[in-house]
C-alpha cells in the first residue's frame, strides 16, 4: 500500500507540469490535446509491441474502454480550455472539485452507498471553489471548463478502477486513448466550424513541450497511477489529485508571474481546498489505525 501511495504522489507531480506545459504551447486546446494522444499512442504502441505486451481487449470489453477513453479525451480538452481562458492557477483550482464529482458518482454508477466523510470533504473543496469564483468572476469561463473537465475526471477514474480488474495498466491506457484520439478527429470537424484554430501543426518549441507532456507527463505517469489505483479508491486517488494545484500554482508564480493576478479570495479557496486533502489523510490514518487494533485483538 506505501508503494501504491508513492506511485500516486509522483505521478500527482508530474500532473503538476501539464498546466505549465499547456500554457506555454501556442497551440488551442483541441489541436493540442489531439498531438498529445497521437504522440502518447505512437511512443506507448510502439513499446508495448517491443515488449511483446501488445494484447486487444475483447470486442465488448474495447467499446466501453473507447468510451472511456473518450471521456478522457474530453476531459484534457476542457482542462486545456480552462487554463486558455483563465490561467494554470485558477484551472487547477476549479478541477479539485475531481473529489465530489467522485463521492457522488462512484456509488451511482457501482450502486453501493454512499460514504459521509467523503460527500462531507467533497463539500469543503466545492466551499473553496466557490470563494474563487466569488473573488475571480473575471474567469467565469475558465472555471466552468475546469468543472466540466472535473466530472469527466471523476467518471473516467471510476471506470477506469473496474477495467483494471481485467486488464494491465499500460495495455488498457493504450486502448483507452486510441477510443480517445478517434472521438478526436471524429468531432474535429464541427469543433474546427465552431472554435476555428489559427493553427494546427505545432512549432518546433511546441513539439518540443508535447513530447515532454506525451511521454512523461503521460504515459508514464498515468501508468503510475493506473497501478497505485489498483491499491487506492477512486476517491482517494482524485482527492489526492488536489495537490497537483499546489505544484503547479508554484511554478506558474515562478514561470509566469501569475500570482500578481491572485488575490485573497484564490489563496482563501485554495487553502479550504488543501485542507480537505489533509483531514482526507488524517481519516484514512485513523481508519488503517483502528483496523490494525481490530486484527490484533483476541
Amino acid at each position: 500500500m506505501q508503494r501504491a501511495y508513492l506511485q500516486m504522489h509522483f505521478a500527482i507531480f508530474l500532473w503538476g507540469f501539464t498546466g505549465i506545459l499547456g500554457k506555454l504551447i501556442t497551440l488551442q486546446e483541441y489541436p493540442l490535446v489531439w498531438w498529445r494522444i497521437l504522440i502518447t499512442v505512437t511512443a506507448l504502441g510502439a513499446f508495448l509491441k517491443w515488449k511483446g505486451e501488445l494484447e486487444p481487449p475483447p470486442w465488448k470489453e474495447m467499446k466501453k474502454i473507447a468510451f472511456v477513453g473518450a471521456m478522457i479525451a474530453l476531459h484534457w480538452v476542457t482542462f486545456y480550455g480552462s487554463i486558455k481562458y483563465s490561467n494554470v492557477s485558477i484551472a487547477l483550482s476549479a478541477l479539485a472539485s475531481t473529489a465530489l464529482f467522485t463521492a457522488i458518482l462512484d456509488p451511482i454508477l457501482n450502486s453501493k452507498k454512499p460514504k459521509a466523510a467523503e460527500l462531507i470533504l467533497g463539500l469543503f473543496t466545492i466551499c473553496g471553489i466557490y470563494l474563487i469564483f466569488r473573488f475571480q468572476q473575471l474567469y467565469a469561463v475558465g472555471i466552468s471548463l475546469g468543472l466540466i473537465s472535473a466530472m469527466l475526471c471523476a467518471y473516467f477514474t471510476i471506470q477506469t478502477k473496474g477495467l483494471l480488474e481485467n486488464h494491465g495498466p499500460r495495455n488498457l491506457l493504450f486502448y483507452e486513448l486510441i477510443g480517445g484520439l478517434g472521438t478526436l478527429t471524429v468531432l474535429a470537424p464541427l469543433y474546427l466550424y465552431l472554435f476555428p484554430a489559427p493553427t494546427l501543426i505545432p512549432s518546433i518549441s511546441d513539439s518540443g513541450y508535447l513530447l515532454i507532456m506525451s511521454i512523461v507527463c503521460t504515459v508514464y505517469a498515468m501508468q503510475l497511477s493506473y497501478q497505485a489505483l489498483k491499491h487506492v479508491s477512486p476517491f482517494v486517488m482524485n482527492l489526492s489529485v488536489n495537490l497537483e494545484p499546489i505544484y503547479s500554482i508554484i511554478l506558474a508564480a515562478i514561470i509566469f508571474h501569475e500570482h500578481e493576478d491572485l488575490n485573497l479570495g484564490f489563496y482563501a479557496g485554495a487553502g479550504v481546498i488543501i485542507l480537505s486533502v489533509a483531514a482526507n489523510g488524517i481519516l484514512h490514518l485513523n481508519d488503517k489505525r483502528k483496523a490494525r487494533k481490530q486484527m490484533v485483538m483476541p
